[in-house]
């Protein structure tokens, strides 16, 4: 693709990449068969291609309009078209410089600026965040069906962690929403760590990943918060006393991940956030590589193991991280039988904030993806994100889980195993 960048951009540090991507572009089409938007608005300028020509437009200097953003918010971000991509183009790498520089030349309305803040400020300020939650919870039961199926019931089982020292040590990442609404499956995860020699370290103070704010556009701030967590942690990895971070959340795993991208222009953070980069890894990434020892337990255990599942590949697993297939062997591999899904490349809907800012468009996915997940009759779903987790759980009465908390309650046959 032919560019022309206009001069603001080219003084800006992200624009050699940007003008790289979109020459990598051959407008082939293929990214449109798994467009999630496309496919429910069949709008050219609601898929990749058709993104990546408006894009080219506000870089190259065009009038930038409400219609323009109306589109690149409608993005779910969830990389599909990425996956499918014969160039290797990285779209979501030109989405988040492009939608920075919409977002200064368009303004919103006071209506959307505030709701915007206000969702970046309460979902990453994770007191506020707890206390209404338990507020809600105190009060589930004299609320709408509609904002109760959206309320977590309260649940006391993360309080264990099993966190026996071991000479293997690894950090978690806590994260922002997942300890108040989905607090087992930390818990989880370090128990079964523990099974296999490995101790799971919590550091309090590191929060959000940085993904919340900067796909919202507020990325100064989401920028803020991977340079804190960097700081949090950097004592303990400068010290190599610890071998990984372990993340449970696959939408905050693909931004660790990125954090020598996102960083790379920081003199101060680049490097480190390199190493931090290298050092993240999902959980799956993490058992896989214990998967013989963690056979060898479960066999000592003689459970019988739950009937066939379903299991959710999150976008930020399958595309984002580009793990495939892990999840799913490591559950087949201890005995458990996986019901097939079609689709599973396409978005539940969650993806972040879109539920919240795109509740229309995310509620149609939720509900095709549900049938799929359904359609065989699974006993129950699992996955791999709490975003998607919640709310898959709002589309369905089978019970959702995380993969991990099932791994627990095969090794941890008691009251901690919910």
């Amino acid at each position: 693709m032919q560019t022309n960048l206009a001069d603001f951009v080219k003084k800006n540090q992200n624009s050699t990449e940007a003008e790289a991507i979109l020459r990598s572009c051959v407008h082939c089409g293929f990214c449109l068969a798994t467009c999630p938007t496309y496919q429910l608005l069949g709008d050219e300028l609601d898929s990749p291609r058709g993104r990546i020509y408006l894009m080219k437009q506000v870089l190259e200097g065009h009038t930038v309009t409400q219609k323009t953003q109306l589109h690149l918010d409608r993005c779910l971000a969830c990389r599909a078209c990425e996956t499918t991509c014969p160039s290797g183009v990285r779209y979501s790498h030109l989405l988040d410089i492009s939608r920075g520089i919409v977002e200064e030349k368009v303004a919103r309305s006071n209506y959307n600026e505030l709701k915007r803040f206000v969702i970046r400020k309460f979902l990453t300020s994770r007191y506020v965040f707890k206390f209404s939650v338990k507020v809600a919870q105190l009060l589930r039961a004299f609320m709408p069906a509609k904002i109760k199926s959206s309320i977590p019931p309260m649940n006391s089982s993360a309080a264990d962690w099993h966190n026996t020292p071991h000479k293997r040590r690894m950090l978690v990442l806590d994260g922002c929403v997942q300890p108040t609404l989905a607090p087992n499956i930390n818990a989880a995860t370090a128990r079964v760590l523990d099974k296999l020699g490995i101790s799971l370290i919590n550091v309090a103070e590191a929060g959000c990943c940085g993904a919340l704010a900067y796909h919202l556009n507020a990325q100064q701030q989401g920028l803020d918060a991977m340079r804190h967590n960097i700081d949090v942690w950097w004592p303990l990895i400068e010290s190599r006393q610890i071998e990984a971070i372990v993340i449970s959340a696959s939408g905050c795993g693909v931004t660790v991940k990125e954090y020598g991208h996102f960083l790379q222009y920081d003199t101060a953070y680049a490097e480190k956030a390199k190493i931090v980069a290298a050092l993240a890894k999902d959980i799956s990434e993490v058992i896989v590589a214990e998967l013989e020892d963690l056979t060898v337990l479960l066999k000592k255990a003689s459970l019988n193991r739950p009937n066939k599942l379903a299991f959710h590949s999150p976008c930020t697993l399958q595309h984002g991280m580009k793990i495939r297939g892990v999840v799913e062997k490591i559950l087949n591999s201890v005995g458990i039988t996986l019901c097939q899904v079609d689709n599973p490349h396409l978005c539940c809907g969650s993806a972040g904030t879109y539920s919240i800012l795109q509740p229309t468009l995310s509620q149609q996915l939720l509900k095709d993806k549900v049938i799929a997940l359904t359609a065989n009759e699974p006993a129950q779903i699992v996955t791999a994100n709490i975003g998607c987790l919640m709310h898959i759980q709002r589309g369905t009465s089978l019970p959702v889980k995380h993969w991990i908390e099932l791994l627990d309650t095969l090794l941890h046959p008691s009251p901690l195993s919910p």
